[in-house]
């Protein structure tokens, strides 16, 4: 195993331009380098944010030269560019800069011979392109590489660090399938690599949003002393998605809703609304706060807290859409949800009696990913010789997708002699205050990489806890694959039951509209 570098020698600050490094993709032929990745990296540069000595190395067992597989990527990168708004033209000379740094190496995963030709590729660029020996590893590959890739790269010294050299990995999701694989997997990689070295991605907390929830807690006097018991009724928390399985049946019939956006990407969002202040804004001050925010949360109870649905054939805007069972490469008794609905408690001081509702969904009525924290109501008893029937909760909405941004709901009353009360609602989008370049939302993850700041990944410890909130669920299923599955139309609001979650207590979902 490396010996870590200590934090002093790694960390820069944020905005300063990265240092010299490398970075290798491996699985780098597939679509994740050419729609996320490569699209990234051409943002960071135009931002002046990429080292200027650096290098690209794609890794792949397709059979690609260098000049093939810089072709892919220039067509996918313009392409990204020709599909947004950017504030200035395509810029040629930054894009040729890059590309010139980009080399393609072609082997199998599992053959050794394969991670000396990258050693040795590696301490050519530094030779000739003066990159340094900090080198980065990407792990766009199947879920079922990451361990095999990381033995790998340790039985070849490739992951070895020194006083003037990093060595990192990133692993992308999904990390595990459920919380024993989760655990053998951190023990697995673990063995080669040290914590300070993985970096596990959630490309949801790159978006800006995401970020911002803690400056909206922790910097706002008009918000932090309400995020608490005594004055929030209860949150929601929706990540809806219009589209359907689109070309990853494969993938997804072995996931489901659950294990695709649950455990990673709305615990994630859950742990932020949640966790108490840091002490600074150290990665592992936050990650920490995370952590205690999930093992704080109740080990759901599958048959009472939880709904899940599949959708069948619907419409949207008049256009007819198919069921989940016939779309292409899924069985035609498919019992994959494709639907997640759930109610969560968490017991801690600032947040015990206070209900989570969590939702997530593909081919529902709109695409939206958004946390509403809705407030106590204050006592009815002033107006109760009005017209006002009652009063509307105050609802802070934190918008992720598609447009970035906040609102928050509160009454006012309606001009004219009688004493009405209708809800009005402040909002803030991003694009009208500070101007929102184009972005993938791997620009800040990759960034942050290379600096050394793991903030907004997932530490081994957080990734456990998610899985073991939801084991019970994935138990069930694996013993009864039919247990709790309701039927929701394509283009609608999610099965009707989903409903029940929140209105034996009288609170009901907000309408995706």
């Amino acid at each position: 195993m490396s010996t870590p570098l200590t934090n002093t020698a790694k960390r820069l600050v944020h905005g300063d331009k990265a240092p010299p490094c490398n970075l290798v993709i491996m699985g780098a032929g597939g679509d994740l380098t050419r729609r996320l990745l490569m699209p990234a990296l051409y943002n960071l540069v135009r931002t002046g944010l990429l080292p200027d000595q650096f290098s690209l190395i794609g890794v792949d067992r397709q059979d690609l030269t260098d000049e093939g597989f810089r072709d892919r990527l220039d067509q996918a990168v313009r392409s990204f560019a020709s599909e947004k708004s950017y504030s200035a033209e395509f810029d040629e000379t930054h894009w040729k800069h890059l590309l010139a740094q980009v080399s393609y190496v072609r082997g199998d995963f599992n053959d050794p011979e394969l991670y000396r030709t990258l050693k040795q590729r590696l301490d050519g660029e530094n030779r000739d392109h003066a990159t340094s020996e900090n080198a980065i590893f990407y792990l766009a590959v199947a879920s079922r590489f990451f361990g095999l890739v990381v033995n790998h790269l340790g039985q070849s010294g490739l992951v070895e660090e020194g006083p003037e050299r990093y060595r990192r990995v990133i692993i992308e999701k999904p990390f595990g399938n459920d919380y024993e694989s989760a655990r053998a997997l951190n023990q697995q990689i673990l063995r080669t690599l040290h914590e300070d070295q993985i970096y596990r991605m959630d490309h949801f907390l790159g978006k800006e949003t995401v970020q911002n929830i803690m400056v909206k807690r922790f910097a706002n006097g008009i918000f932090e002393p309400l995020w608490n018991r005594n004055h929030i009724d209860h949150v929601q928390i929706t990540v809806a998605e219009t589209v359907g399985v689109e070309s990853r049946a494969g993938f997804y019939e072995t996931t489901g809703a659950m294990r695709d956006m649950v455990p990673n990407h709305v615990f994630q969002l859950l742990a932020l609304i949640c966790m108490e202040p840091p002490n600074s804004f150290c990665a592992d001050a936050i990650r920490t706060e995370k952590t205690k925010a999930l093992d704080a949360v109740h080990v759901i109870n599958p048959q009472t807290d939880i709904v899940r649905g599949q959708y069948r054939a619907g419409s949207r805007d008049g256009k007819a859409l198919k069921g989940y069972r016939e779309e292409d490469g899924i069985q035609p008794e498919s019992l994959t949800e494709t639907y997640v609905a759930m109610k969560l408690g968490v017991d801690s001081w600032r947040w015990s009696g206070v209900p989570f509702y969590l939702r997530t969904g593909k081919r529902m009525a709109q695409r939206s990913t958004e946390i509403s924290i809705e407030f106590k109501r204050p006592p009815f008893s002033l107006f109760r010789d009005t017209q006002t029937e009652e009063l509307e909760p105050n609802t802070l909405i934190l918008k992720l997708q598609p447009d970035e941004g906040a609102s928050l709901a509160f009454g006012a009353k309606i001009p004219g002699p009688a004493i009405q009360l209708g809800q009005v609602h402040m909002d803030f989008h991003y694009k009208d205050y500070f101007q929102n370049a184009p972005s993938t939302g791997y620009e800040t993850l990759i960034y942050d990489c290379m600096i050394g700041d793991a903030t907004l990944f997932q530490r081994a410890d957080s990734v456990e806890a998610g899985w073991r909130i939801v084991q019970p669920y994935l138990d069930l299923c694996k013993e009864q694959p039919d247990a709790l599955l309701e039927f929701y139309p394509a283009g609608g609001q999610g099965p009707t039951k989903a409903d029940a979650l929140l209105e034996t207590s009288g609170r009901k979902w907000r309408k995706l509209s």
